[in-house]
């Protein structure tokens, strides 16, 4: 029985982001909706592609992609391909603009993921499945050529002014790839040519006008941030990317909620002493879930895997995502009550409209008295203007 996954369009764009920030979000752009059996999506997504770093033991998931569930298989009448695409998009560019600050500002606090990035993402109609090709020409005008679909805040690409919509026509003298597999290849091409530069020359077109670009290359956290295509609300990190959920996306109540769970994983990143293998197997197959279990849960293996993730917080971790927080300029106040009552999988129906019960997870293996104090440590260096490191 043919298995439809969503492609991960937005690794592509992490891609980019390690190659280039074409493809990742100044981080990684997240995948979109496509089907099991369409090419590769590059991670050329995100624009804010970076350059190579020797400090990096693994090659950061900025030029690739990684296979994503796609929305529920339903009746042609039931499915509407146009209204999935765009809410996915839609969630990818939330996720985007809230991680670009946590991943703009906070370069001193993570050395080993520091990169030179873009900051855009970019997309053509092949970076979905066969099945959602015809609804991204409809829907999102998409053709052969890539496409930015999101400029994130405070990077080059922003200072520059390109803008959603420019099509990408040529890096320095090369022209940009154009085609099925012009995700990947244009984030070989961007990161071949971010070496030894502080900047790059673009060539996009807008409103039928030829506009020469030089755009800035700004320092980041380089990691690829996904979407993943369940109900479950997951956040994952495997040393390289940070996997959010459409379960988590629909759990938070604010940007600044979602902000906590990014930080999170950014800083588990960060921390993370070795690779962690099994967490990547679990990030691909929440890519590729069976479109059965997109509407519900997945298999109970997958998910008590997720869980037992989910609760392996330690307090050096948690600090680190306070730090970073405040650098990015989100308030911290309420970061210990949100995983409390996340962990509980409570119902709160009256002052939070998180709405029904929420699958319980574990309660985070970290001390309330130490978060405690991590928020006090940060809050009062705030308040005395001191610099806001661990």
């Amino acid at each position: 029985m043919p298995r439809r996954v969503l492609h991960a369009a937005g690794m592509a764009t992490l891609a980019l982001l390690s190659a280039a920030l074409l493809s990742s979000c100044a981080l990684a752009p997240v995948a979109e909706p496509s089907a099991a059996h369409s090419p590769p999506a590059a991670r050329v997504t995100v624009a804010l592609a970076q350059a190579p770093s020797p400090a990096v033991d693994h090659e950061v998931p900025a030029l690739q992609s990684a296979p994503q569930a796609a929305p529920p298989e339903q009746t042609p009448h039931e499915f509407d391909k146009t209204a999935a695409l765009r809410t996915w998009v839609e969630q990818q560019r939330r996720i985007y603009e809230v991680a670009a600050p946590l991943l703009i500002k906070n370069t001193e606090l993570c050395p080993r993921h520091a990169r030179q990035v873009l900051g855009f993402t970019a997309k053509n109609m092949f970076s979905y499945s066969d099945a959602f090709i015809d609804a991204a020409r409809s829907a999102l005008g998409l053709g052969d050529e890539l496409q930015i679909m999101t400029v994130l805040p405070g990077s080059g690409a922003e200072q520059a002014g390109l803008r959603k919509g420019d099509a990408l026509l040529a890096v320095e003298i090369e022209p940009v790839p154009a085609g099925p597999n012009a995700e990947s290849a244009a984030a070989e091409l961007i990161g071949s040519e971010m070496r030894s530069r502080t900047s790059l020359h673009l060539v996009i077109r807008r409103d039928g006008q030829r506009i020469a670009v030089d755009v800035p290359l700004t320092p980041a956290c380089a990691m690829a941030i996904d979407l993943g295509n369940t109900a479950e609300p997951i956040a994952l990190a495997d040393g390289h990317r940070v996997m959010v959920t459409r379960g988590m996306l629909d759990f938070v109540q604010s940007d600044e909620e979602l902000a906590y769970v990014l930080a999170r994983e950014i800083a588990r990143n960060e921390t993370m002493t070795t690779y962690r293998a099994e967490t990547r197997d679990l990030i691909d197959h929440l890519h590729a879930i069976d479109a059965g279990a997109t509407s519900g849960g997945f298999p109970a293996d997958v998910l008590d895997a997720a869980r037992s993730y989910a609760s392996d917080v330690d307090a050096d971790t948690a600090k680190l995502a306070l730090y970073m927080l405040a650098r990015a300029g989100f308030g911290i106040e309420g970061f210990q009550a949100f995983w409390q009552h996340l962990a509980m999988g409570a119902t709160d129906g009256g002052s939070g409209g998180r709405g029904d019960t929420v699958p319980a997870q574990p309660p985070v293996a970290l001390r309330l008295s130490a978060l405690e104090q991590a928020i006090r440590d940060v809050e009062s260096k705030m308040a005395s203007g001191l610099p806001l490191v661990p």
